[in-house]
């Protein structure tokens, strides 16, 4: 059975930055929500638990950026998210420095 055509995307620059938000962007949006973690907590643990977790976060986000109805948006929402868990990850070494 085909797929209706109301629920598929013609544009291609829509699909390409769905299949690159979901790429690209959920794996930024993982790695420094890790990141953020390990800059506020015991930084080793974060690490070792990020080797299963950040992988299932990943998988998520890229499930999220195809249920978007415009990629642009998705990259929009996952670079904003970047941006603050950067600002999070920054103070957190401000007030917790790796010695």
């Amino acid at each position: 059975m085909p797929a209706n055509k109301k629920y598929l995307n013609p544009s291609p620059p829509q699909r390409f930055a769905k299949i690159t938000a979901a790429i690209l962007g959920g794996l930024i949006v993982a790695v420094m929500f890790h990141l953020a973690l390990a800059s506020w907590f015991n930084h080793v643990a974060v690490i070792i638990t990020s080797t299963f977790s950040a992988f299932i976060l990943w998988a998520v986000l890229m499930v999220v950026a195809f249920l978007g109805k415009n990629g642009w948006k998705v990259w929009g929402i996952y670079l904003l998210t970047s941006l603050a868990l950067f600002v999070i990850s920054y103070f957190g070494n401000q007030t917790h420095p790796l010695v």
